[in-house]
């Protein structure tokens, strides 16, 4: 038998974890953080739905938190097994997991402090530096696009996904019995010709692609497109005498702005301007960056050849230090500021945001993808007053955003590497992305290609190849993808119903008429009933006794109580 439980990233675009179970042997694809609103945090402080001492191994992406932030969690409950990742994504992980542990007991600090004054009970970090430090240990670097035997039953390799530094598809063939099966995890896929790391790969077949579709219904900005907003943006900012201030990640973001932005100066689009880049992740990730050079496209490594460095630049000003991150606060206008996180949910960039949000000169572009939740998506969405460190912040700044600078690919670009595909994956099971983008990649999926198409619950586990079955999916998996076509239809159909009929209730005014259309939906109620009967036969439990609250699961109470 062989199941996939889907952990996390599954009906939301964070919080990366795919138990894959074959015979006796259970593997991990990523152990990420949920990260964005209260609800989704809280999955954060959960046991796994696993025992983390059972698995035996873990098999990462890429570095993101959202990817890997619950591996010190998962080594201090248990997990003794190796962590397999490119050697970029391992070097990443040394700066970024120990920067998450800080994170985790600076801010259990920070909430026990007020927990002591209020009389409460206090809480403990989710892991801690040393948790994250331990975890270390457990890393084994593997170099990209080599075809590994880890056990009898599993074989795997990892290739070029085009998201950030060392960032990996993962390709797994699973034996059990006579059967063989090939899997491939995209994490998180990248774009073509994104400056500095190489395109993704192209794979060649699988059995079951399970894809992310964090921007499946939206078409990212072209190179041209987005440049010349970027440049629109930051002269208007600066004739308004106001800073410009950038939340972007700091691993991969970063650097891709500093190699544009650099270009930009270069060629005398923009003014020299001061570019501060204040976070010290995003300094020495962007130190590490050159010290990974086998990643680099062609155009990058062309540039490092010639001994340049497009990463440092006479405008680019690094700052380290608490003090050197506090003096920018003093800059009224004429500078850019880069910082984390690029949620703007922590790190530095909450200063810069309060001291700048509330300064109608002032401008805010985010550039990267904004979790339900998160301060980033509310301002988005246009909230007129924010809280930052207790204190109420009036928005008056410009709030823009530019996709075209996000490290995923975006729906054409998911399509066309599908295409590139010598044979259609027969199951392509789609992850990472909020309702309406899963639902609108699913469509186009499934009329492009004409393949079965499914989209996971959070919790969800199926069952995929009986051990029984050659070739077939199972059963199982069949009668879930015809319950949720079922689903979408009746949905679908009822909703727009609904609406037309919510249309003429608000502008008819004939009295006949509504009569008339009473009766007619009386006799369509009549026929429902008539129907409930006969389904009842077919499907008795859609009639059985309605589930009480006390009965739901943990995580569903909390999501409501979020």
């Amino acid at each position: 038998m062989i199941k996939i439980k889907f952990c996390g990233g599954a009906g939301t675009v964070t919080g990366s974890c795919f138990l894959l179970q074959f015979g006796s042997r259970q593997v991990l694809i990523d152990c990420g953080m949920f990260q964005g609103g209260k609800a989704l945090r809280r999955r954060n402080y959960q046991d796994f739905p696993f025992d983390p001492a059972s698995i035996d191994a873990v098999f990462l992406t890429h570095a993101h938190i959202d990817h890997s932030g619950l591996l010190p969690k998962l080594v201090r409950d248990g997990f003794r097994g190796k962590i397999h990742a490119s050697f970029a994504t391992v070097d990443l992980c040394r700066i970024m997991l120990p920067d998450s542990g800080y994170i985790q007991e600076t801010e259990a600090e920070w909430e026990n402090r007020k927990a002591r004054r209020a009389g409460r009970s206090q809480i403990q970090p989710l892991y801690t530096v040393d948790d994250a430090q331990a975890t270390l240990d457990y890393f084994q670097g593997v170099n990209c696009d080599e075809v590994i035997t880890l056990f009898p039953e599993l074989s795997f390799r990892l290739s070029n996904s085009g998201h950030i530094l060392g960032s990996s598809l993962v390709e797994m063939w699973v034996t059990i019995g006579e059967v063989m099966k090939k899997f491939v995890f995209t994490g998180d896929l990248g774009r073509d010709r994104q400056p500095i790391i190489c395109d993704p790969a192209l794979i060649e077949d699988a059995d079951f692609l399970i894809m992310e579709s964090t921007y499946g219904q939206r078409v990212h900005e072209g190179e041209v497109e987005k440049e010349k907003m970027l440049v629109e943006i930051i002269r208007d900012t600066l004739r308004r005498g106001g800073n410009i201030v950038m939340p972007a990640f700091a691993v991969g973001r970063t650097q891709e702005l500093l190699y544009t932005l650099n270009k930009l100066i270069d060629r005398g689009e923009i003014p020299p301007l001061p570019i501060y880049i204040d976070s010290p992740m995003a300094i020495r990730t962007t130190d590490l960056f050159m010290q990974h050079k086998e990643c680099f496209d062609l155009p990058m490594r062309a540039a490092v050849a010639r001994g340049e460095s497009p990463l440092h630049f006479p405008e680019a000003y690094f700052t380290p230090t608490p003090q050197e991150s506090r003096s920018i606060n003093d800059i009224t206008g004429g500078a850019m500021i880069i910082s984390a996180s690029g949620m703007a949910d922590a790190g530095r960039i909450k200063h810069h945001l309060k001291h700048n949000l509330w300064r109608p000169e002032s401008t805010v572009i985010f550039v990267g993808y904004q979790a339900e939740g998160s301060l980033g998506r509310r301002l988005l969405e246009g909230a007129e007053q924010v809280t930052l460190f207790g204190e109420e912040i009036t928005v008056r700044a410009r709030i823009v955003s530019l996709e075209g600078f996000s490290a995923h690919a975006d729906r054409n670009e998911l399509l066309n590497w599908v295409s590139k595909f010598k044979k259609t994956p027969a199951q392509v099971i789609l992850v990472h992305g909020e309702k309406k983008a899963l639902e609108a990649l699913a469509a186009a999926v499934r009329k492009q290609f004409n393949t079965a198409v499914y989209i996971p619950a959070y919790m969800e586990e199926i069952s995929l190849i009986p051990l029984e079955q050659e070739q077939e999916p199972s059963l199982e998996l069949s009668a879930r993808l015809k319950a949720q076509q079922i689903l979408n239809m009746w949905e679908q159909n009822s909703a727009a119903f609904q609406a037309q009929l919510f249309s003429y209730l608000e502008e008819e005014k004939d009295l006949q008429r509504l009569l008339a259309l009473e009766k007619r939906l009386q006799n369509v109620t009549g026929t429902l009933q008539e129907e409930r009967e006969e389904i009842k036969e077919t499907a008795p439990r859609i009639f059985g006794p309605a589930t009480s609250a006390d009965s739901l699961p943990p995580d569903t109470l909390l999501d409501d109580a979020g």
